[in-house]
C-alpha cells in the first residue's frame, strides 16, 4: 500500500502523484532508484543508501543531483508526515533529454515513494527460502537501476533469482548472497556485485565475532558441501536460503551462523538508524 510520494517539490497523495511521459525513466528505462525501511521512525543506513544513490546517477550519467542534505531531509520528513515505519524508495530519473554535448541527463526529476514496509514474516525466515539460479549476470553492479525485469522470470515457490554465471555465484537479485563452508563465510567481492548496505554490516559483525570472512564469489560446486547460506538486504536484513535449484543446503534447516548473525544485527541496528 502506498501512503505518500514527494514529487515535483511537494508531499502529494499516491493519486495525485505523476510523471511526464516524456521523461526517459518511462521511455528508456534511465533511472536509479534506492529502497530502504523506518525502524522507530528512523532510517536504517540513511546516509550509505544516499551515497549509494548519488553514485548509482553519476555512474548513469545522470548530472545535477540535488544536494545530499535535501534529500535526507525529504525522506525524514515524509516518514514524519506518515507517522508510522515505511519502506522508502527515491528515484532520480533521465528526465527529458540527453546532452549530446556533456553527455549526460542533464535535468532529472527526483521523486520518493512512501509505502508498505513489506518484512518478510518472521516464519518465512524460520523455515528458509528457495533460490532461482540463473545462468547469467547482473548487467552492471556497480549501478542500482530502475531495470529489475530479470527478476520476474522465477518459479512461484521460489523467492529471488541467483546469478550464477560461468559457474561462478555473484548476487541475487535483489540482495547480496553468502554461502557457509569449509568453516568460512564466502561473498562475491564489491568487483562483482552491488555494494549493499547490510552486506556491508555483516560483513563487519561477523569478523567481529570472529568468523573467517572470505572476498570471493562462491563456486556452484560448492554448494553440495556447504553447511548454509543466506541473503541479505535493506528490506529482508539476513534471511536462510535452504534450497538453490535442485539443491538443498545441507539438512535444509536455517544454520547456526545465519541465525547468530540475525541475532547480533538485531541487537546492534540502532547504530544504524538514522
Amino acid at each position: 500500500m502506498m501512503f505518500l510520494c514527494y514529487v515535483d517539490g511537494k508531499f502529494v497523495k499516491p493519486e495525485e502523484a505523476v510523471l511526464p511521459i516524456s521523461d526517459l525513466i518511462i521511455q528508456r528505462g534511465v533511472g536509479v532508484f534506492e529502497a530502504f525501511a523506518s525502524f522507530n521512525g528512523k532510517s536504517l543506513m540513511l546516509t550509505p543508501h544516499m551515497n549509494r544513490f548519488i553514485a548509482s546517477a553519476k555512474s548513469s550519467g545522470i548530472a545535477n543531483i540535488p544536494d545530499v542534505e535535501f534529500m535526507k531531509n525529504v525522506v525524514r520528513e515524509g516518514i514524519a508526515k506518515v507517522g508510522h515505519d515505511v519502506r522508502i524508495r527515491t528515484f532520480l530519473t533521465g528526465g527529458d533529454d540527453f546532452d549530446q554535448e556533456k553527455g549526460c541527463f542533464p535535468e532529472p526529476r527526483f521523486f520518493v515513494i512512501f509505502d508498505d514496509a513489506g518484512m518478510l514474516p518472521e516464519e518465512v525466515k524460520k523455515r528458509g527460502i528457495i533460490l532461482e539460479p540463473v545462468s547469467f549476470g547482473r548487467d552492471n553492479p556497480e549501478v542500482k537501476s530502475v531495470n529489475y525485469r530479470a527478476t520476474y522470470k522465477m518459479p512461484r515457490e521460489a523467492y529471488d533469482i541467483l546469478y550464477c554465471p560461468n559457474g561462478e555465484i555473484t548476487e541475487c537479485g535483489h540482495s547480496n548472497f553468502f554461502l557457509v563452508c569449509g568453516g568460512k563465510i564466502i561473498t562475491a567481492p564489491l568487483s562483482r556485485v552491488l555494494k549493499g548496505t547490510t552486506r556491508g554490516a555483516v560483513i563487519e559483525l561477523a569478523e567481529q565475532e570472529g568468523y573467517t570472512v572470505e572476498e570471493r564469489c562462491p563456486l556452484w560446486s560448492e554448494l553440495t558441501g556447504a553447511s548454509e547460506a543466506f541473503i541479505t538486504g535493506s528490506m529482508k536484513l539476513i534471511v536462510p536460503a535452504v534450497k538453490i535449484g535442485g539443491i538443498t543446503i545441507a539438512d535444509g534447516k536455517p544454520g547456526k551462523v545465519t541465525l547468530r548473525l540475525s541475532e547480533l544485527y538485531s541487537k546492534y541496528m540502532e547504530k544504524w538508524l538514522e
